[in-house]
């Protein structure tokens, strides 16, 4: 189970959690929830005895703890099967040992008696760690999660950044642990993938806090819902379908007690008022002014802060934008891009899709100039102005500087009160811009990358999974955004919203090609 008895939190003077207090209980399945920022990472590294609270006590009691970062932690140098092997570390131990005392006893040296001893007890703790299984379990996992077969022996630095996390993902969820803190999960699997994890988790017999902003998962996987605003944290029982009927049935209660007590406010003080100068009701105006002055304001429902950006295209580019021409690319022996063609147009808002680790990141940093391709040439328009938002922003963003500077990165021209009001736009305000990069979210640095993005002038947008990390509000805005701009888009994305509302073409990358799915002209 996990608890947390009177968390108080802050970074530089910035309070994160304010007497955060709530228990749950073994088997439980619970969604963590609040707008980016509001501390929910923060939270899990405090049960996972990451970080130290400045006041209270929280942790969890459970022989074993699986815990999924938003950044993959993996060995580079190791392969895949070898990596998920780390989750048993005891089991791996007598493994290598066991493997150890075979070679011993095939060279005949040493003490041969004493080995084939040693080799007996070895192969009965391995049974008893369920050793012979392990293989087994990460295949089941791996296959969940989209890998192929041959994939356990390639090594993690083959893989892109997507199926790293996969990787780590998988890492957390072969050990079956008592206890899992699972931090967005989801955020870089496709349809499939993201069903298989769902119903696996339903299935788990240990105790599961998840933080993640899709709806839809937790509705599958959660039985409770724990909201976290504001440093404080709300229970609310049943799924996140039943979350939002409740809160909004809260909000509304808390909006109608709100104003039946103004109306009462304004009742008593014309009474006050209208008879103050009165002798013969000065007992009642006395009585009256005392209970105005004992009374307990009524709280009304505080609206959420929500991003409020706007992106236009500055200027106009040619008819041809971006003409890509039998390019090819390949990581060592990995070949991801095979003689592709890809012609854009001024307007056209291209969306690229397709299983993690097939090219997409790849095609787009090539367009933006980031990688050069081994074959094939990239030409832009002359009046084209790029801007480009990387969808691992602890890879983009420098974590030493802080958000003002980060920003000012991208525009160094611009006034810092022009940075700030932008910087204001996406909930940055006050002291907030002086916070270190470090210090951020997973959304609130994706809000970061944004707001680089509206500082620039640009008339192209080249997006890798843009609504990654962000809340459902952000998420929203950005979608409007994306849908309004009157400049040229180059996408990847698994987000349905973006296929659906902002992509007029559809390219599929995968097996090296790059081919054409869906063309929306709009006339």
């Amino acid at each position: 189970m996990f608890y947390a008895e009177k968390v108080w939190k802050a970074f530089g003077g910035l309070t994160v959690l304010e007497d955060v207090t709530f228990t749950m209980g073994a088997g439980e399945r619970v969604g963590l929830v609040g707008p980016n920022g509001t501390g929910k990472t923060t939270l899990l590294q405090i049960l996972a005895a990451e970080l130290e609270p400045d006041r209270g006590q929280a942790g969890h009691r459970g022989a074993a703890l699986g815990y999924l970062k938003q950044e993959a932690g993996l060995d580079p140098d190791r392969t895949v099967l070898e990596e998920l092997w780390t989750a048993f570390p005891q089991a791996r131990q007598v493994e290598l040992r066991l493997q150890e005392v075979a070679r011993a006893i095939e060279q005949g040296a040493g003490d041969i008696d004493a080995l084939v001893a040693e080799q007996g007890a070895l192969f009965e703790m391995f049974d008893a760690l369920d050793g012979y299984r392990v293989e087994s379990r990460i295949g089941r996992v791996l296959n969940g999660l989209g890998f192929a077969a041959e994939d356990a022996g390639r090594l993690c630095s083959e893989f892109s950044g997507g199926w790293q996390m996969r990787i780590a993902l998988a890492k957390v969820m072969v050990r079956r642990p008592d206890c899992l803190l699972l931090d967005e999960p989801t955020n870089h699997l496709d349809a499939a993938s993201r069903q298989w994890l769902a119903q696996d988790l339903a299935d788990y017999r240990g105790t599961i806090l998840i933080v993640t902003h899709e709806g839809e998962f937790l509705d599958q996987v959660a039985t409770r819902i724990l909201e976290l605003r504001e440093g404080g944290i709300e229970s609310y029982a049943g799924s996140y379908s039943d979350y939002q009927r409740q809160k909004a049935a809260r909000l509304q209660q808390m909006d109608r007690e709100a104003a039946r007590q103004g109306r009462e406010l304004e009742r008593q003080q014309r009474f006050i008022e209208r008879f103050r100068a009165k002798a013969s009701k000065a007992t009642q105006v006395k009585s009256r002014e005392k209970a105005l002055a004992r009374l307990e304001p009524a709280e009304a429902p505080r609206r959420e802060a929500e991003v409020t950006f706007r992106l236009s295209a500055d200027g106009r580019t040619e008819h041809d934008v971006l003409i890509m021409s039998h390019v090819s690319h390949a990581y060592g022996d990995n070949l991801v891009l095979i003689d592709v063609e890809l012609h854009i147009q001024r307007g056209q808002k291209v969306v690229l899709v397709g299983p993690n680790g097939s090219g997409k990141t790849t095609l787009l940093k090539i367009a933006a100039g980031l990688i050069q391709p081994d074959e094939g040439g990239v030409v832009w328009a002359e009046k084209a102005r790029t801007g480009y938002y990387d969808q691992h922003q602890d890879e983009a963003l420098e974590r030493e500087r802080t958000v003002l500077e980060e920003v000012r990165s991208a525009a160094p021209r611009e006034a810092d009160v022009r940075l700030r009001t932008v910087l204001g736009q996406f909930l940055f305000r006050g002291d907030d811009v002086f916070k270190s990069i470090a210090m951020l979210s997973g959304g609130e640095r994706s809000r970061v990358a944004l707001a680089k993005l509206v500082v620039q002038p640009t008339n192209v947008l080249i997006l890798d999974e843009p609504t990654n990390h962000l809340d459902r509000s952000t998420r929203r805005k950005l979608l409007e955004v994306l849908e309004k701009y009157d400049g040229t888009i180059l996408c990847a994305a698994h987000d349905p919203g973006i296929l659906e509302r902002v992509a007029t073409r559809v390219y599929e990358v995968k097996d090296g090609a790059c081919r054409e799915l869906i063309d929306r002209r709009r006339g």
